[in-house]
């Protein structure tokens, strides 16, 4: 029984003094993030804009409700069109409805953020995903970048921290930039 004790402890005090611990990285993700804005010169909005609002080429939403997630429309996209010629918003797209979605990711580091680290744009197919379903895109920032595009064909460009991008990167607490390019698959 002492032996399991000693074990123990000496296991327990080994993950105390990890410096590289959840918390320790998390606020080097969040720094990596504050350096990224920095060096692109990002203008961070605190509230939703109008629809009819002009982004600005560095202008990023801080997602309200969500730590260090920031969304810039690059296209508005197009409206869809149904029965009638009318059309219909986003804000009509039910939950479980298939979304297509091309992709490009970045890592934020000083460097990499300019290279190209994995794109669908290679792939003979996109992604696709139910909206609000989490179990078929873990992906939770993308699901609220889906929110604010509005449009079929639209693209944004999302920063996104760990804990709301894919499990792999929650698992290395990494950052990445996000280009997506939606459409509605109805």
């Amino acid at each position: 029984m002492k032996k399991i004790l000693l074990i123990l402890t000496a296991v327990l005090a080994l993950i105390g003094c990890n410096k590289n611990s959840y918390s320790s990285q998390r606020k080097a993700e969040d720094k990596l993030i504050e350096n990224f804005l920095s060096r692109n010169n990002i203008n961070v909005l605190t509230e939703i804009p109008a629809d009819n609002y002009t982004w600005g080429e560095n202008d990023y939403l801080l997602v309200p409700g969500y730590d260090n997630l920031y969304f810039h429309l690059r296209h508005a996209g197009d409206s869809l069109l149904i029965e009638g010629n009318d059309t219909t918003h986003i804000d009509d797209i039910q939950p479980q409805e298939t979304v297509v979605m091309r992709y490009r990711k970045f890592a934020l580091t000083e460097h990499a953020d300019t290279l190209n680290y994995w794109s669908t744009l290679d792939q003979a197919f996109p992604l696709e995903f139910q909206y609000m379903n989490t179990s078929t895109c873990e992906a939770t920032g993308w699901h609220v970048a889906v929110k604010y595009m509005k449009y079929t064909n639209a693209e944004c460009q999302i920063i996104c921290p760990s804990k709301l991008g894919f499990t792999a990167d929650q698992n290395s607490v990494t950052p990445y930039c996000y280009i997506l390019k939606m459409k509605i698959k109805r």
